[in-house]
């Protein structure tokens, strides 16, 4: 099977600093791949320079095994590269189906905003991800984190991402809601997208990933199937930059 999207030696120093080394990830489709490090481990320098925020200064991305050059967010969109970050770039005083549609509304033949077209939709991609969300009128502020989770997902797949990124999906979320987003990672699996996944947690890792990547200083330790490796080998990874079987 050909990789949805394969990042290849992809280099960027900001000054002196190597923030990213000659790194290289695939993600295949319907798989999870987790990405884990300390804080300046060069994980989300990684991911913005695939969802074009960040340019590499070497390497190689390729989309369906075809090269592609991704040059700012816009580009990534049209590779079908959706981006979930942290605060979920929600309007707090706006409801589910406005967020949905922010800055690509559905307009009708006359120029005007088709809502009632808007509102079905919405409610026809949050069925198919979230039966119990029925808060479609309310402002997302009052929504619960992994109600406003299944927001920010129905948006990027209503859009046909096909290639999803998830910066820290389950912080701050309780257990019930931790839950609904496992569920809500599980269905888009099903559905054939492919998922990055960044997060500190390595035991929720190894229940969400198919493969887990653990960078240091810039630098990939190593890719490891889940079922091959305990949350040991994961930590090991992190601190010493050690990969599993391997002499720190």
């Amino acid at each position: 099977m050909t990789p949805l999207v394969e990042m290849i030696g992809i280099s960027l120093a900001f000054g002196g600093v190597q923030a990213v080394d000659q790194v290289s990830l695939d993600l295949y489709p319907g798989e999870v791949v987790g990405l884990l490090g300390h804080n300046g481990a060069g994980k989300s320098t990684l991911i913005k320079i695939l969802s074009g925020a960040h340019q590499p200064d070497a390497g190689q991305i390729r989309i369906d095994g075809q090269s592609v050059k991704i040059d700012s967010p816009r580009d990534a969109r049209d590779y079908r590269i959706e981006t979930i970050y942290q605060n979920l770039a929600l309007a707090d005083n706006l409801d589910a189906t406005a967020n949905l549609f922010l800055g690509r509304e559905i307009v009708t033949a006359s120029g005007l905003l088709n809502d009632a077209r808007m509102e079905a939709e919405t409610r026809k991609v949050m069925r198919r991800l979230n039966p119990n969300f029925t808060a479609l009128d309310s402002p997302v502020k009052s929504l619960s984190g992994g109600q406003r989770q299944s927001v920010a997902i129905a948006r990027a797949v209503y859009f046909n991402a096909r290639i999803l990124i998830m910066d820290e999906p389950t912080a701050a979320l309780g257990v019930h809601e931790t839950q609904m987003v496992a569920e809500l990672i599980e269905e888009l699996k099903k559905e054939g997208l492919g998922i990055f996944l960044i997060s500190h947690d390595t035991r929720e890792m190894l229940s969400l990933c198919d493969r887990v990547s653990v960078m240091k200083n810039g630098a990939l330790v190593g890719t490891e199937r889940v079922e091959d490796v305990t949350e040991e080998d994961i930590l090991a990874m992190i601190i010493l930059g050690k990969p599993p079987g391997k002499p720190a």
